[in-house]
């Protein structure tokens, strides 16, 4: 039986994998680069205890080089002492500084973070489109667990769903991680008509065929509640309270969970472009519990309240195990 249960603590023990997830950092490398500073130095002194770096999109406010070259700077702090993975936002494409994803293009994003730099991070598994970073996936092995990191670009298309959906049956082995800016919503359910914000809202959402974009709840549709080995889906993008959390049973019998956090400007309470907040996600095999914190290494302080630190009990990890629902 699924349990949802107040945060106790955060400690890490040889079981569990840690992702630190870091969404929205656009306001950051916009006004406050010392914000984001404090963040990705607090995740190079703490490089052992972390396996591995998430980041839902939004790396940049205005798209343009001076903020390419701020997050590239911090994320370049972690070649060599521990994987990271990156998304597209819509505010990382446009047709130019300003231009929020009305038209597919991420030419900034693949000059700052070029496939040639990100092929030699250890975790590294390949991408859909020849020299695009756009959409990716990696790999990470803690215990008897083999994760598949999937990383999406801002409202996939089709044809990337289509890929998806191939890539995560050929490794039917593997505990796949859903990474994509755009999602679920502030209410804690999935993005979808009548919610602000939906790739459709944007140019890129007048493409169609194969290029039609996606929103969370198709998404869901069309990938994530086909496959077994989906189980964890990250967020960031919807504004409000920034937060939600959403568990959910797909096709086959498994607990997927689902969350959007984002601490950007225009989040209600939202200091300093988020105040450096960050999560901490330790999902440990054996006790078969999700923790999940969420601290600023900027002002060194947790956000207490239950959207923001709770545990999650009876996680099954295992491929082939079913979590009690049949």
């Amino acid at each position: 039986m699924l349990v949802l249960v107040a945060f106790s603590s955060c400690s890490k023990t040889m079981y569990s994998t840690r992702f630190v997830l870091l969404p929205d950092t656009q306001y950051y490398t916009e006004k406050y680069p010392d914000v984001l500073d404090s963040q990705i130095n607090w995740v190079v002194r703490h490089a052992g205890e972390i396996d591995m770096v998430i980041q839902q999109g939004d790396l940049t406010q205005n798209n343009n080089e001076k903020e390419w070259q701020l997050i590239q700077a911090g994320f370049t702090k972690l070649n060599g002492k521990l994987p990271y993975v990156l998304a597209v936002g819509n505010h990382d494409m446009g047709s130019g500084p300003g231009k929020f994803a009305d038209i597919r293009n991420t030419e900034l994003y693949n000059r700052f973070f070029p496939l040639s730099q990100m092929k030699q991070l250890p975790s590294f598994g390949g991408i859909f489109e020849e020299g695009k970073l756009d959409n990716a996936y990696y790999f990470l092995r803690k215990g008897n667990t083999k994760w598949l990191i999937l990383t999406l670009e801002f409202g996939p298309r089709n044809s990337v769903l289509d890929w998806a959906n191939n890539l995560v049956a050929r490794y039917a082995d593997h505990i796949v991680v859903l990474n994509t800016h755009s999602y679920l919503y502030s209410d804690s359910t999935r993005q979808g008509p009548g919610d602000n914000w939906r790739p459709q809202a944007y140019g890129v959402g007048k493409d169609t065929g194969v290029q039609t974009v996606n929103d969370g709840e198709q998404i869901w549709e069309k990938l994530v509640r086909r496959n077994p080995n989906i189980r964890f889906v990250f967020s960031g993008h919807v504004l409000n309270s920034g937060v939600g959390t959403l568990i959910s049973v797909n096709d086959h019998g498994y607990y997927v969970y689902q969350m959007l956090a984002n601490f950007q400007s225009e989040v209600k309470g939202s200091v300093r472009g988020g105040n450096g907040y960050l999560r901490i996600l330790d999902i440990d095999a054996k006790s078969r519990t999700l923790s999940v914190s969420t601290y600023s290494p900027y002002v060194n302080q947790y956000m207490d309240s239950p959207a923001h630190r709770f545990a999650i009990k009876d996680v099954v990890l295992e491929p082939g195990r079913k979590d009690g629902l049949k």
